[in-house]
């Protein structure tokens, strides 16, 4: 199962799983990240870190870190 640090700009996923502390699945719900979202990368900053998702209407910038702990479902990786 792909993590979202895994993507390139263009590539879309569909979350199925966080994972983590609970501090940071907190957090990361808190952006509006949940099981089923569909999201897609926008950029990765030049040394790759932080990157652009679109989650909805919204643009987020998350760390490599964080985005790794953002588990998609393989089969719905597309771009």
């Amino acid at each position: 199962m792909p993590s979202l640090d895994q993507l390139r700009p263009g590539q879309r996923g569909r979350i199925t799983a966080l994972t983590g502390n609970d501090s940071l699945v907190q957090r990361l719900m808190e952006m509006g990240l949940f099981e089923g979202e569909e999201i897609e990368v926008l950029a990765l900053a030049p040394l790759g870190d932080p990157l652009e998702i679109r989650l909805g209407d919204s643009r987020l910038s998350l760390r490599r870190g964080e985005a790794a702990r953002i588990l998609l479902e393989e089969d719905k990786v597309t771009g």
